[in-house]
């Protein structure tokens, strides 16, 4: 029987809880050419009614054209290994770009992107609006090289209510859900080195909408402000 050994329900009010989410700030583009700039405002991030807002908007700020949010749980809140259920509600809109993703915890150790490895949970661009994506990239399997596992799927209406995300990451690979369908697999096999395979290490979560960028594509202006919401976070083990 799973053990529930974390769960993230964003009450009270403000900001997210400090204890377990860092708020980025900056606008450097990312690697992918991002348009946004991520703050720390209130207009941007907060709590409220049990939900997580991320806003993004059109506006000038430092020498970026929008504004919006990421939020990550490096050295506060790790997994290695578990069942992760997360419930979200994307946003439309032409260039919106919002994933829920980890990254291992070597990348701030001095283990640069892609080999420190990266799992996404979800992500999703507006201009494919009823498409949701679940990747997974290391050293030796990334979307640079385009040969890393890829999938997605269409699901019409994912994008005009809640839906939950479930990822079931164990010692033998992955299995992957939506809303309680299983839509695809990832088996470990005989991949044992860690450029192959970096998934049996401690990754950190990151919740963020970026804007534009290499996927995002072109931005919709008359869309902002747009949200991203996430209503919860579960994890079994």
């Amino acid at each position: 029987m799973k053990k529930l050994i974390f769960e993230e329900h964003f009450l009270g009010e403000g900001l997210p809880n400090q204890d377990v989410w860092n708020i980025e700030v900056g606008g450097s583009g990312f690697g992918n050419q991002e348009d946004q700039f991520y703050t720390n405002r209130l207009d941007n991030v907060y709590v409220k009614d049990s939900i997580l807002h991320i806003v993004a908007k059109k506006e000038q700020f430092e020498h970026r054209n929008y504004t919006s949010a990421k939020l990550t749980s490096y050295q506060k809140v790790g997994f290695k290994y578990g069942t992760f259920e997360v419930r979200m509600k994307i946003p439309k809109g032409l260039g919106t770009w919002p994933a829920f993703w980890f990254l291992g915890e070597k990348r701030n150790e001095g283990i640069r992107w892609p080999e420190c490895g990266e799992i996404d949970l979800m992500e999703h661009v507006g201009k494919d609006q009823e498409k949701v994506h679940f990747s997974l990239h290391s050293k030796n399997y990334n979307h640079v090289k385009g040969n890393n596992f890829h999938f997605s799927q269409k699901i019409e209406g994912i994008t005009d209510d809640f839906h939950v995300f479930r990822l079931e990451w164990t010692e033998t690979g992955f299995k992957y859900y939506v809303d309680d369908i299983f839509l695809t697999e990832v088996k470990k096999e005989d991949k044992k080195d860690y450029a192959d395979w970096p998934f049996d290490d401690q990754f950190y979560m990151i919740i963020n909408l970026a804007i534009g960028g290499t996927w995002g594509g072109s931005i919709d202006d008359s869309i902002f402000p747009v949200e991203f919401l996430v209503d919860y976070i579960k994890v079994f083990q």
